[in-house]
């Protein structure tokens, strides 16, 4: 894509930034979950790792939403900026480290598209579509039971789910990010399906 993979200018200076003895080649056998860890400790080596491994696709990713390549590459800088600034506030036990990584990229492109846009109108007056208490309790028990079995899914599975339905990832776009192919998507992401309607089969009717 053209898209330099040196360690991005956009990477903060300030403060301590410690290195690991791992090199890259080592690096690159760890999970994203662990990258994101180190990068959490201020491990700039875990740090370029974690951009060489996902630059691209986020870059094209932001490409197709912005249809810019100046704005798609301000995207990635501003994405990978925000995971240094961020990895402490990743937690392992609530998924893996591409949907999280996704959840700030994406965070990072709307913010590039919304800049591109005038500001909106005066909005109209509606009528408030605010829960009331026992709407929320319902669905704060439907979110906790479907994360529950989430859980229960493996990697594999989970990851293409929560990128689809969480980060709002077509099944190409899922293919794209995870460099998998496309038919491996849908084989996984069927089977997961498969898997949560048995799990909360009779919960959330």
């Amino acid at each position: 894509m053209g898209i330099s993979l040196a360690l991005p200018s956009a990477m903060p200076h300030e403060g301590n930034r410690e290195t690991t003895g791992l090199n890259l080649p080592d690096l690159g056998r760890l999970t994203d979950g662990d990258l994101i860890r180190r990068v959490a400790r201020r491990d700039a080596n875990a740090f370029e790792a974690l951009y060489h491994r996902f630059a691209r696709p986020v870059f094209g990713l932001a490409l197709r939403r912005l249809g810019d390549r100046m704005r798609a590459e301000d995207a990635v800088q501003e994405t990978f900026a925000a995971v240094w600034r961020s990895a402490r506030t990743y937690k392992p036990d609530r998924g893996a480290g591409a949907p999280w990584l996704y959840a700030v990229a994406r965070n990072a492109i709307v913010d590039r598209s919304r800049s591109r846009t005038e500001p909106p109108g005066e909005v109209p007056d509606i009528a408030s579509t605010e829960l009331g208490p026992d709407e929320r309790a319902e669905g704060s028990y439907v979110s906790w039971r479907v994360h529950r079995a989430l859980e229960s899914l493996s990697p594999n599975e989970r990851d293409v789910i929560e990128l689809a339905y969480y980060g709002g990832l077509s099944q190409s776009e899922v293919a794209d990010f995870l460099g998998i192919p496309l038919g491996t998507v849908k084989t996984r992401t069927r089977a997961g399906l498969g898997r949560l309607a048995d799990l909360l089969e009779g919960e959330l009717q």
